[in-house]
């Protein structure tokens, strides 16, 4: 095992193939900040080509509580942007601060690893958008997911919309968002948004024997599949996406069977 360190509430480790990122602030149920943002955003610079998943989990009782609500005050947090300042500016630097802190969400499908979130207690806010981020999201049996945002005159903008439509479809996903409910873990697998309800202490067994075929691939098959499906939906030529793809794969196979010749 490989410790980055615990910084900004973020732990980061590496198991063998597997990169471990963990929200390491179970006092605040891990609520996040831009700093939080910034430590999640800077992750894919750790991710060299023998790492095949990333595992994102939350320490303590629940996954994220979302937005530390002290940005939502006049004070905001120490060293950071308060919210209702950052109204006060022009809309190109309103919008560089959002864009800056989606950087932290939309890496996970965009990376060749596959990415799995473990859930468990409330994932609210910005914790269901990170957890939608990743290309698998598992659930415990105590998980309560929630677009809150509505309820304090916001909307979700990291990154979060697009994928719950995937997986919900438009009225849904609208129906969630809108009325900021909570999806306890049968109908989020029910309805897609997690593959799978676990115990949370069984997550170890069950997430090894999930990648165990994935981490046995090639690379560049795993890799090529999941950006072959994330596409699938939006391709106008998804015929052609797929004979580009495998025209790769059968050169990298050729090379591997003949020591590259």
């Amino acid at each position: 095992m490989v410790d980055f360190g615990t910084h900004d509430g973020v732990r980061i480790e590496r198991d063998g193939a597997l990169l471990r990122v963990t929200l390491a602030n179970p006092q605040a149920r891990n609520a996040q900040s831009p700093a939080t943002w910034r430590r999640l955003a800077a992750i894919p610079d750790l991710l060299t080509p023998d790492v095949r998943a990333v595992i994102l989990s939350g320490e303590g009782v629940s996954f994220s509580a979302g937005l530390d609500r002290r940005m939502l005050t006049p004070e905001g947090i120490p060293g950071e942007e308060s919210l209702l300042s950052l109204a006060t500016y022009d809309g190109p630097r309103m919008e560089d601060f959002i864009r800056a802190a989606q950087g932290a969400f939309t890496w996970w499908r965009q990376v060749p690893q596959i990415t799995v979130a473990l859930v468990q207690g409330h994932a609210i806010g910005a914790g269901f958008q990170l957890a939608l981020a990743c290309d698998i999201l598992i659930v415990a049996d105590d998980a309560k997911l929630a677009m809150r945002e509505t309820s304090l005159g916001l909307v979700p903008d990291l990154g979060g919309t697009a994928p719950l439509v995937s997986r919900v479809g438009y009225n849904r996903a609208l129906e969630i968002c809108a009325r900021g409910r909570y999806v306890e873990a049968d109908e989020a697998v029910r309805l897609g948004i997690a593959i799978d309800h676990v115990h949370a202490e069984d997550w170890d067994d069950y997430v090894e024997a999930f990648l165990a075929p994935i981490v046995a691939a090639l690379p560049g098959a795993v890799s090529e599949l999941k950006a072959l499906l994330d596409g699938a939906g939006t391709s106008p030529d998804q015929l052609a996406r797929e004979r580009a793809a495998q025209m790769r794969r059968l050169v990298e196979l050729r090379a591997l069977m003949t020591g590259g010749g």
